[in-house]
């Protein structure tokens, strides 16, 4: 009697989780770098799975419409993204998505577009993808690094420079498809409180590209996508990671992806009522790195050794109690320092 007093208490008061996943794709072709494409038989079954799992494929602005507004995320969405403005989105995805009537973004750098640098997409192409129903959004003028200054540029200049360069892209969107959403993708997924305070003061929205799933606490300034293409576009994992939920953070405490500490520290502060602490794992590459509990909701990790390479990230997970099958994931992404 008391066990069954126990579980109904719980499951009153731990509430089904309910999270979306936005997944990012960039080249959709069978002659292009594996590491960002999927052919198109790939991206066909990944449609597929969506709708025979009765996934909710639903737009980047009802997405945030709902997380501005304080809204429940809709549970098991999925929103589509395409970025870097490859003409194959045209030639070969947009048919598909159209087959499935799934409603998508493409985030397009207009400089790039307008240089003709390498096989991207024409403006008659763009302009036709926005009439069908396509977002198309903001991925900076000329696709460049955004997250801090080149060297021996001030800090000034940087942040005039990258203002241009987002205004510049909107304006010229705006030219062409008559869309102005103020989202931008930043550009290989770099970004640094800095450019998260600029985006935030020109009423943009920031996403980015490191893994995890979208919360209605989810900070609209580094919004999470995970990559389905490569390794990454196998149904074991994609289905996987499609099953994920976003950690309630409270507190960043001032958590920047550009640190100048390597290895880095990451530190959060968690609503903990749908996992339990001591399920909690980290990892850094393939690292498990063990979280030092500062109080109930509090942690700290910090790799053993020095991170390689310019970009890598920790990434933490946790399984859910409500959502039998559910992992919670957060993803921190580093920019390394010289």
């Amino acid at each position: 009697m008391l066990i069954r007093v126990f579980v109904l208490l719980l499951l009153t008061v731990i509430q089904p989780a309910q999270a979306a996943v936005m997944l990012i794709y960039h080249h959709v072709a069978t002659d292009t770098p594996r590491v960002t494409s999927v052919t198109p038989d790939e991206l066909r079954q990944h449609l597929q799975y969506l709708r025979d799992n009765s996934f909710q494929v639903i737009g980047l602005d009802k997405l945030i419409h709902q997380i501005k507004n304080g809204e429940p995320v809709a549970d098991n969405a999925v929103v589509i993204t395409f970025d870097d403005s490859y003409e194959n989105n045209f030639s070969t995805a947009h048919p598909i998505l159209q087959e499935f009537g799934f409603p998508y973004t493409i985030f397009i750098s207009p400089g790039s577009i307008d240089k003709g640098d390498g096989p991207l997409l024409s403006w008659k192409q763009v302009k036709q993808m926005s009439d069908d129903g396509v977002f198309v959004a903001n991925h900076a003028m000329w696709h460049e690094h955004m997250a801090q200054p080149e060297p021996g540029e001030s800090r000034s200049a940087w942040r005039e420079r990258m203002k241009q360069s987002i205004l510049a892209a909107e304006d010229k969107i705006e030219q062409v498809t008559g869309q102005r959403h103020k989202w931008l993708a930043y550009p290989y997924g770099e970004y640094s409180v800095e450019l998260e305070q600029l985006v935030t003061e020109l009423g943009f929205i920031g996403i980015g590209q490191q893994s995890g799933a979208i919360g209605s606490n989810t900070v609209l300034s580094r919004i999470p996508r995970y990559p389905a293409a490569g390794r990454y576009a196998q149904m074991d994992d994609l289905s996987q990671k499609l099953r994920t939920l976003s950690f309630n953070i409270t507190d960043y405490h001032g958590v920047n992806p550009v640190s100048p500490a390597n290895p880095p520290t990451l530190k959060l502060t968690l609503k903990i009522d749908d996992f339990r602490p001591a399920q909690l794992q980290c990892f850094a590459g393939s690292e498990v790195i063990k979280p030092q509990w500062h109080n109930d909701n509090t942690f700290s990790v910090t790799a053993s050794s020095v991170l390689k390479g310019s970009r890598s990230r920790y990434n933490c997970t946790a399984p859910s109690l409500s959502k039998k099958g559910y992992f919670y994931w957060y993803s921190q992404p580093w920019i390394n320092q010289p």
